[in-house]
Formats: C-alpha cells, structure tokens, sequence
C-alpha cells in the first residue's frame, strides 16, 4: 500500500529527494510512437522549460533532473530556511507567478490600504502560500500538471495523462545524493538512447557541461559548492570537476557492460566517497530496484524509519552492502 506524502517527507532527516513522474499506458511523454510516426520530441523542451522556471519560483533547488520517454526524474533539494527568510511581499510575489491568489493578496501587492481584518487575512494566507513554496507535492503538482495540459492540448484529449502519485525517495546522506544524481544523469546512457553524458541533452549533466564550457556553474542548478564547511554555501558538498569526470567515465562503464571497471583517476573519487567499483555501478545502474522510500546508509535509514514512524523500510539489507564503507 502507498504510504502518505507526509511519511515519506522528513525535512530534519534530509533535505534531498528523489522523485519520478511516469506516464499512464501508452502515453507519450516524448520519443516517438512507433505505431503512428509522431514525434513528441518537442515536449522535453516543455519539462525543462518548466522545471528550471519552477525552481526560480520555490525554496526547491534541482540536483540533478532526466526528462525520459514516459517518465521524469528529479532530484530535489528543500531549502526551507531560504523560504522562511522571505518577506511576506516576496513570498505573494513568487505565488501569483504560479497563481492568482485571492483578491486580499492582489489588493496587497498593489499597495492597497488594509483594513486589520483583512491584513490579519493576508499574514495567514501568506503563511500558507510560505509553506507551499517549499512542499515538494506542489512543486511537483505544478510542474505535472502544467505539462499534462499542454500534451492534452496538442492530442486533442481529455483524462488523465500521469500516473495517479508521483514517487518519492529520501535521500539520507551525501553518497546517497551523490550516487542518485549520477544515476538520474545516467538515465539516457543506460537506456540506449544515448552513448555518453556530455550528448544526453535535457539531463543536468549535459547542462552542467555546456555552462562549464563559458566558465560557470548553471544558475537554475543547485551549485557544487566542494568540501562540506560549516556556514559554508548552500550546495552540493562534492567538486563539480570531480562529479562530472566521475559520471562521464562510469556513463562508459555502464554503455560498453564493463561492470566492475573503473579507471584509475575516477577510481580515487570512488575511494574519497566510501565505494568500490562494483558499489558504484551497481547504485547507479540500479538505484531504483535497491531502494524504496529512502536511501542511504544503514545506521540513517533507521534514524528515517524512527522519525517517519514506519514499522518497516524496503531496502534496508541493500543498504548494508551497497553503502558499506570501504
């Protein structure tokens, strides 16, 4: 049975998520229907478009993001304090980007005069809309169900275009997040659409190595920001350098089924992070079979199973051998 959205969220656990979207039978995302010839191509460029709108509007920042054939991965990162320090005009603001609002959160953004009833109104309405801008669902329910409109739109159809939930892993500790972002890039190399990362366009990675080529990091992504420090910046604790060579080579690994190899630069990386090869590859061909609804080291999928109040999480016995150190 589907655990509730609010089971499988615990901001004091992580604040990295895994998320995918998949289509409804025979529902075109993008590819090409071999049936009937049509390209639906095009539609990436939609999911893209909007996802990386999506994460300049919520306190949600994008790791790492696929957009497949039927389906989406997403890794996202909560930043919940970053919305907590928003004034309550910014945060009307970045709503009615999204939405209308109501009437007392218009009359407020134009600078209207408020009575003090309907101020108190628009500091409880605010505060709502402050806790939706960083609620993973409405991020989701945003991106979802903007994109199912305008393939509705095209096929000239009505129902449903995805699947009824969205799916959801926490992601525990840095090597989780690590090793299912690169999975998530990977995605196009695994599936044979694709032979490398740096030519798997509307992934993260090929993104990422465009914007390297003029110098910087992509504003819409969450940064690489290297070594973890405290009151450090907001971002990826790895070196963007190192993640990107690290996927280029295991994206090879994973195209040419040499399991188990790894050359010796990026084999270093592995040592710095806690894994072997054969760790590695099996995460990031595999992430999804191995884990459920969190990810991540024994002793922090059991911290999870505590705070979230669950008898029991799928994937614990993976977690042992996968995320053992070595």
């Amino acid at each position: 049975m589907p655990q509730a959205r609010k089971n499988q969220i615990s901001l004091s656990d992580t604040s990295y998520y895994h998320c995918v979207s998949r289509c409804v039978r025979q529902s075109f995302l993008c590819g090409k229907d071999k049936l009937t010839g049509q390209s639906y191509e095009h539609r990436r460029g939609w999911v893209e478009s909007r996802l990386l709108f999506l994460g300049s509007v919520f306190a949600i920042d994008i790791a790492a993001f696929a957009v497949m054939n039927n389906h989406t991965h997403l890794v996202l990162f909560v930043d919940n304090n970053l919305a907590e320090s928003w004034s309550k005009k910014e945060v009307v603001t970045r709503w009615h980007q999204l939405h209308k609002g109501t009437l007392l959160t218009q009359k407020f953004l134009r600078g209207k005069k408020l009575s003090e009833c309907e101020q108190a109104t628009v500091d409880q309405i605010t505060e709502v809309y402050r806790r939706r801008l960083y609620d993973i669902s409405w991020f989701m329910r945003n991106l979802n169900e903007y994109i199912a409109r305008e393939a509705n739109k095209e096929d000239e159809c009505k129902g449903r275009f995805w699947e009824g939930r969205f799916k959801s892993q926490a992601l525990l500790d840095e090597r989780a997040v690590l090793a299912c972002m690169a999975y998530v890039d990977l995605n196009p190399v695994r599936a044979g659409i694709e032979n490398t990362p740096e030519t798997s366009k509307h992934t993260s990675i090929f993104k990422r190595i465009h914007d390297l080529k003029s110098g910087k990091q992509p504003e819409s992504l969450l940064q690489f920001v290297g070594n973890h420090r405290q009151k450090g910046p907001v971002g990826i604790p790895f070196s963007f350098i190192d993640y990107c060579e690290l996927v280029h080579c295991t994206g090879r690994c994973v195209r040419q089924g040499k399991t188990g190899f790894i050359k010796a630069k990026e084999n270093s990386i592995l040592k710095s992070i806690g894994f072997n090869p054969e760790q590695w590859l099996s995460l990031t061909i595999e992430f999804e079979r191995y884990f459920f609804t969190a990810a991540g080291s024994e002793q922090v999928m059991q911290q999870f199973k505590r705070s979230t109040k669950h008898q029991r999480i799928r994937g614990m016995a993976n977690a042992k051998v996968l995320f053992k150190h070595t």
